[in-house]
């Protein structure tokens, strides 16, 4: 069954708690989301906290897809570039499917999602995203039609002494003109 995709939802109590769970959830499943496992709904929230604060400000939008029951299944943030040379694209962060949805292509309708929002922005001409090398999220992305434009080596460190392959900052760029 598909998910019910909405663009700038009011926050409500139950959305908070249900994209803290997501994130929770993905982050304990190993997803790169800012975060190392394992964590609490409480580490993550101040996280949170600041992305409904720039939305409250608009500085950034959510998209939020919703599962049959009701859940909290997916979400993506758009946030505005705010350097002045560069308001014609935007960043597209914590892009989120919740592990018992994986693989069922939520991920792409999720991306679908995101480029409709940010197509209804006013003077985005692309959206960019960075993403960990090592983890085949580069072929997902290019397979949503992100082009990979930038790789900095060893830019993420998830631990000191982390010697892990899956350390690179990967930069993809979707051009939406």
């Amino acid at each position: 069954m598909p998910l019910t995709f909405t663009a700038d939802p009011a926050i409500t109590p139950t959305l908070r708690d249900g994209i803290l769970d997501v994130w929770t959830d993905v982050t304990n499943a190993g997803g790169a989301v800012g975060f190392v496992a394992p964590v609490t709904p409480e580490d993550i929230r101040p996280a949170l906290l600041r992305q409904f604060t720039d939305m409250a400000e608009g500085r950034s939008r959510l998209v939020v897809g919703h599962d049959e029951d009701g859940r909290v299944a997916a979400t993506a943030f758009l946030t505005r570039n705010t350097h002045r040379l560069m308001t014609h694209w935007i960043w597209l962060c914590t892009v989120m499917v919740h592990p018992r949805h994986q693989g069922k292509g939520y991920g792409g309708d999720l991306l679908a999602e995101a480029e409709r929002a940010a197509r209804a922005m006013d003077g985005v001409e692309a959206i960019r995203l960075g993403c960990r090398g090592g983890l085949g999220l580069e072929r997902f992305y290019a397979s949503c039609g992100y082009k990979e434009v930038g790789r900095v080596p060893d830019a993420i460190r998830v631990a000191p002494g982390d010697d892990r392959d899956d350390r690179d900052d990967v930069i993809m760029l979707l051009t939406l003109t």
